[in-house]
């Protein structure tokens, strides 16, 4: 199990790392440090959450199997790890996005991975599928869900309000893409480096948000 489970998600992981915004920064040696002899990507979130609330007193505390996320400018979100059967769903601090003053979810839910961004401001937490990715401005996520089976196989860009995060567009690629990660060039283009089958070297994709091939959200559902 360690290893069918260290192979695809930590390798993701890994190459996520310069994308990340963590509050303190955790470098790909650490990552493989703390989720080296894990047993499951629930207890790799774990780990990282424990450096996190570190570095992040203030901002959230684990009791058990309860996480308390504080809200600002008062209250608090709790977050509670369940298990029924062979079947757990569990939540992890992620990362803290300050500039926005949002916390980013890690959720594993089964076999499923997943994230969510929680609003701070109003208690409000968005679920996406995948890592979301800050734009500059601030005012929009990036989000490229890519996998053999179960993801959308999509880029997604989220738009950040301060009455709630909602998909604005998706694109889909004409071709198979994996190991897919996706940066901001600015706020208003993203850059997409993947692989495609038969290359032995990734591509790099920069696409504008202008691009007429974008899919609205309604569509894209």
């Amino acid at each position: 199990m360690r290893l069918r489970w260290w192979s695809p998600v930590v390798a993701a992981l890994l190459m996520m790392m310069p994308t990340m915004t963590f509050a303190a920064p955790l470098t790909q040696e650490r990552v493989m440090a703390l989720c080296a002899e894990v047993e499951s990507p629930g207890h790799c979130g774990r780990r990282i959450e424990a450096e996190q609330l570190q570095v992040l007193p203030n901002l959230a505390v684990r009791d058990g199997d309860t996480l308390k996320v504080s809200l600002f400018p008062t209250g608090t979100r709790e977050f509670v790890d369940v298990v029924v059967g062979n079947d757990a769903r569990a939540f992890a601090l992620w990362d803290y996005w300050n500039t926005v003053n949002a916390v980013v979810m890690f959720i594993t839910d089964g076999e499923r991975l997943s994230y969510g961004v929680l609003q701070r401001a109003n208690g409000q937490m968005t679920a996406v599928p995948a890592e979301p990715v800050l734009a500059p401005d601030r005012q929009h996520l990036a989000v490229a869900d890519f996998c053999a089976k179960g993801c959308t196989n999509q880029i997604t860009v989220w738009r950040v309000a301060r009455e709630g995060i909602r998909m604005a567009s998706a694109w889909t690629p004409s071709t198979a893409w994996s190991d897919v990660t996706v940066t901001w060039k600015n706020g208003d283009v993203l850059v997409m480096q993947y692989s495609v089958a038969g290359e032995d070297k990734p591509r790099t994709l920069e696409r504008p948000l202008t691009a007429s091939d974008w899919q609205s959200a309604g569509a894209a559902r």
